[in-house]
């Protein structure tokens, strides 16, 4: 294994999901990313009409900058995350989109051999009406996923 991806969310647990597969990469002599998704805010921008009895933005003015310093910010936590880690080694990618598919695209592209991600505890009815990430991960992964266990507190 020479290529570690490590899944990080905005979650204090994070760091010890951070911690953990960093520690996991340095004994295996490989390659560390840290991932963070921003999930697809482009649809703040649009302009929609009016459906269900919603207007939505029509009657708003959407300030656009709000986009762009979203995507500031998710890159400034993945870059002080990789900081923190005190290893300038380290690498950072920030991706868009829906989190799950974002990880897997990035693993296959930049060719991880191994993807660290954190569970969160989370209700039943929320894993049954919308899954988690993790789960999501290892249903579609072509490579080995280190779950490393979070409780939310």
């Amino acid at each position: 294994m020479k290529k570690v991806l490590i899944g990080m969310d905005y979650n204090p647990n994070s760091e010890k999901v951070a911690r953990k597969g960093y520690e996991l990469a340095k004994k295996l002599g490989a390659e560390v990313c840290l991932i963070h998704v921003l999930a697809d805010v482009s649809y703040y921008g649009v302009n929609y009409p009016t459906f269900m009895g919603y207007e939505g933005y029509n009657e708003m003015q959407v300030d656009l900058n709000v986009i762009s310093e979203l995507r500031e910010v998710a890159r400034d936590f993945i870059e002080t995350a990789a900081k923190h880690l005190n290893d300038p080694s380290v690498s950072t990618y920030m991706a868009e989109g829906p989190t799950a598919s974002a990880i897997l695209e990035y693993a296959k592209e930049w060719g991880a051999d191994l993807i660290v991600m954190g569970t969160h505890s989370h209700s039943v009815l929320e894993k049954v009406l919308m899954g988690t990430t993790a789960s999501r991960v290892l249903e579609k992964t072509e490579v080995p996923v280190y779950m490393i266990p979070v409780k939310d507190k």
